[in-house]
């Protein structure tokens, strides 16, 4: 066997290796980290007001993501409360598109609608970040939840319906995840994409106390 075959090999080998995937994940994420104290040290930019067109946050080393934040702990409870302007600035009870990255690697993620319920200083309940930062529940349109029904599936994850809207260019019926709170840079937001009526939105709080055990 030459020794081009040999390397071949034992790189196909070393590829399938859990621990040599493990270490190229951590390699990638040391690299985001490097990429956003870079960002840091740069200086900070006034946010982009969310508007009519998609737009993306700055990100001089292209790296998609590099500015998303960690999921917010459950602790301070929030104050939830239906504030929705006609302000071209996400309020709670809006709807808006946004990156959102993976619970089990936050360098990685994609574009979703994500509905806002509070808005407060990054240093309450996480951190990385700095200024305001949304909190904010992903959607999605797979079906797990009759109407106005709220369920938690087999992953422990609590899901409420709050029906179709204008976030969805389809119409189809959307379901809101109550146990993941997501912090989200404001200058981060893609696009609008509409305002929940306050009914689905106090359902939505409901569930979100329940699961968190915070009282009314």
């Amino acid at each position: 066997m030459s020794f081009a075959s040999r390397l071949t090999s034992v790189l196909r080998t070393a590829a399938r290796s859990p621990a040599v995937r493990r270490g190229a994940r951590g390699l990638g994420r040391a690299a985001v980290r490097a990429v956003r104290e870079r960002q840091g040290g740069s200086g900070s930019s006034t946010p982009s007001r969310a508007g009519g067109a998609s737009h993306r946050s700055a990100d001089p080393a292209g790296v998609e993501g590099a500015g998303a934040l960690a999921d917010r702990a459950a602790s301070p409870a929030l104050n939830l409360t239906y504030a929705p302007h006609a302000d071209d600035r996400p309020d709670p009870g809006e709807i808006v598109w946004a990156w959102v990255p993976y619970e089990e690697d936050i360098t990685q993620g994609k574009d979703r609608p994500v509905l806002v319920v509070a808005q407060e200083d990054a240093a309450t309940a996480g951190g990385d970040g700095s200024g305001d930062v949304l909190v904010a529940l992903m959607l999605t349109s797979r079906d797990r939840a009759d109407s106005a029904e709220v369920i938690t599936d087999e992953h422990g994850s609590t899901w409420v319906d709050i029906g179709s809207g204008n976030w969805d260019q389809q119409g189809r019926p959307s379901e809101v995840r109550a146990d993941r709170l997501l912090r989200i840079d404001p200058g981060s937001v893609r696009r609008e994409g509409g305002r929940l009526g306050q009914g689905p939105f106090e359902r939505v709080a409901a569930a979100v106390r329940t699961v968190h055990g915070w009282r009314d």
